[in-house]
């Protein structure tokens, strides 16, 4: 996995959390379940990542 899809699942998944969190604060439950599915959407792509590299050794 590069540095650069590294950064980008870190940050989705860090976007999400925000998202979420702000969510709960606001009692906006569409924002708080966007939030959640950033997060989920930032841990496939990693693990798809994760996949591709076990694969190229």
């Amino acid at each position: 996995m590069s540095t650069g899809d590294k950064i980008g699942n870190i940050a989705e998944k860090a976007k999400g959390a925000v998202k979420e969190g702000a969510g709960k604060m606001t009692g906006n439950e569409r924002l708080e379940a966007e939030g959640r599915a950033d997060q989920v959407e930032g841990d496939v792509k990693q693990a798809g990542e994760k996949v591709k590299d076990a694969f190229k050794h």
